[in-house]
């Protein structure tokens, strides 16, 4: 079995779950990177000061 893996998002759980993909026998032939980046959209929250 070929795959396609198309990760979202940061974090340290993105490299495990590829590697866990390919150790269960799937041959991963493409990683693509589809998180979600704003092209300026929604203003942020005014920062909070303390």
């Amino acid at each position: 079995k070929s795959i396609e893996v198309y990760v979202k998002g940061p974090g340290a759980g993105r490299e495990a779950a590829i590697r866990s993909l390919q150790a269960a026998g799937l041959e991963v032939t493409l990683i693509k990177d589809v998180t979600p980046i704003p092209h300026n959209g929604c203003r942020p929250p005014k920062r909070r000061r303390v």
